[in-house]
């Protein structure tokens, strides 16, 4: 059995911190970068690096980085999802201190769950997370720092919860991306420049991430990639990661607790994601609960109190803010498993193949490859 890279590898929460030391600013320890005039960040969404180990046919230029960095990889938190991990990435601090712990997470003030993917506008995202961003602080010191998404991000409550500062750059294909991010990184002055790309991730959920089009996206991806490391200069670098992996997870390996009165009884809201689930107990109810899941899944999924999880360091550091955010039973799935509810998700949230969110290699190890610009 090979070893668990998550616990060598380093946390996605090091990796805009290390950029900001290569330009210049001093406080990055857990990770070093060369130093360099620019960085630019390649983030693709759900790309891990078990899928791209395995689908390495489709993606020369990212096979061959791999193979020359064996040690290339970082691990996201829990819950393994865009929203926590944006946060982590654009704060480089742990969930359990940036506060974005899930997909569907409590409101504690208002007793009511809402997406941190989505947002909901009653919800301020400067006071759900107030600390600094690495683009706040690389633009008070004089750094040009450039977000570069589809235009509908900017000012987004994820955006601004995880990622603000700086200038927002929007374009739709990737190819506007990447042209976007050579303009921005081949001045003469210091920049960081994050390129974001949701397309894997989203083939994935729909066809899977083991189907052809997944692969064709790959090699979209990949070919990107390159052109974008060939047209940057040499003092220049640039860093691909991702925000989580995933896994295929059959319809037949599902429950639906529509149908599971013995797994509701209890919980009166269920928060997370179908492998990540968040359960907000009724009062008094939470060692209930916690049995009954663990008598039908506890071989298929790790099921915990919050205050163990917390102990056991699921979340990093957690601090008395975030905590009432966090499921009174916390659940990740081992294996590939998945748990719904019909009654609250959207239909076509139901018909998703690729998942994500659980404590596994395969979607909490990413790839983190660095190469100088060739232009």
């Amino acid at each position: 059995m090979s070893p668990d890279r998550r616990c060598t590898a380093v946390s996605l929460a090091a990796v805009l911190p290390a950029a900001a030391s290569a330009l210049g600013l001093p406080g990055a320890d857990a990770l070093t970068l060369p130093e360099a005039r620019a960085v630019v960040v390649l983030l693709v969404d759900g790309l891990g690096d078990r899928l791209l180990a395995e689908r390495g046919g489709h993606s020369p230029f990212l096979r061959g980085l791999r193979a020359a960095q064996p040690d290339g990889v970082a691990v996201v938190g829990f819950p393994s999802t865009t929203a926590t991990s944006m946060a982590t990435l654009g704060t480089g601090l742990s969930p359990g201190v940036h506060g974005l712990v899930g997909l569907d997470v409590l409101d504690p003030e208002r007793d009511r769950l809402f997406s941190e993917l989505a947002w909901d506008p009653l919800v301020d995202p400067h006071r759900w997370q107030p600390e600094p961003t690495v683009f706040e602080r690389l633009s008070a010191a004089g750094v040009d720092a450039v977000r570069i998404g589809p235009d509908y991000f900017d000012g987004s409550g994820l955006t601004e919860a995880a990622l603000r500062g700086g200038r927002f750059v929007g374009a739709a294909t990737l190819q506007d991306r990447v042209r976007a991010a050579i303009t921005a990184a081949t001045g003469s002055g210091r920049a960081l420049v994050y390129l974001y790309w949701g397309e894997v991730d989203k083939v994935g959920h729909v066809h899977g991430c083991r189907s052809w089009q997944w692969a064709e996206e790959l090699t979209l991806v990949d070919l990107m990639a390159q052109r974008l490391a060939e047209s940057l200069p040499s003092d220049t670098l640039l860093v691909v990661t991702a925000d989580h992996g995933m896994v295929d997870v059959p319809m037949t390996q599902r429950l639906d607790l529509a149908e599971e009165a013995d797994l509701a009884a209890g919980v009166r809201h269920t928060g997370g994601e179908p492998r990540a689930l968040h359960l907000y107990c009724l009062p008094g109810a939470e060692n209930d609960v916690l049995a009954a899941w663990r008598e039908r899944l506890g071989t298929t999924m790790d099921v915990r109190l919050r205050d163990d999880a917390v102990r056991d360091g699921w979340f990093g550091p957690v601090t008395p803010r975030v905590l009432p955010r966090i499921g009174d039973v916390v659940v990740s799935a081992t294996s590939d498993v998945a748990v719904v509810d019909s009654r609250t998700a959207r239909p076509e949230a139901l018909r998703l193949l690729g998942l994500h969110g659980a404590r596994t290699e395969e979607e909490q190890v990413v790839p983190l490859l660095v190469t100088p610009g060739t232009g």
